[in-house]
């Protein structure tokens, strides 16, 4: 099995210069947690709901202040085609949670999570990668 497989398709992107207020209303919108930023084509970051309370609310950052302040950098990204076990593998072994998805091209083209692996993964090795993930 591919990722292309079980990956969320309707992946939205974030621009560096997209405020933090926007950004935050298109994940309640949309209702979820996780936002891949994007300079033109090439990735530059993600965030997360969490980095939106963690980094810029706790800091006191204005609701207008640019999302790119407060983005994790250089997220660990994999293709479409990559074989499921071995994505499994690599979020286990890094603790990851979710992960931006690229094409051959490097653009992006959905994003794997811990939700899209437990409800539409039933391979025992699955299970032990969710554990392990979220240890």
């Amino acid at each position: 099995m591919k990722i292309r497989d079980v990956m969320t398709r309707d992946v939205h992107l974030a621009r560096p210069g997209d405020t933090i207020q926007a950004v935050a209303e298109r994940m309640a919108r949309g209702d979820f947690g996780f936002i891949p930023v994007a300079d033109g084509d090439r990735l530059i970051g993600a965030v997360t709901d969490r980095d939106l309370v963690v980094r810029a609310l706790a800091a006191g950052a204005a609701p207008t202040a640019p999302i790119v302040e407060y983005i994790t950098r250089d997220p660990h990204t994999v293709l479409d085609t990559d074989d499921l076990k071995s994505v499994l593998d690599l979020m286990a072994s890094r603790q990851i949670r979710r992960a931006p998805v690229a094409d051959k091209h490097g653009r992006i083209v959905g994003v794997i999570s811990l939700g899209d692996l437990s409800t539409r993964v039933k391979e025992r090795y699955a299970g032990e990668a969710l554990e392990s993930i979220s240890r």
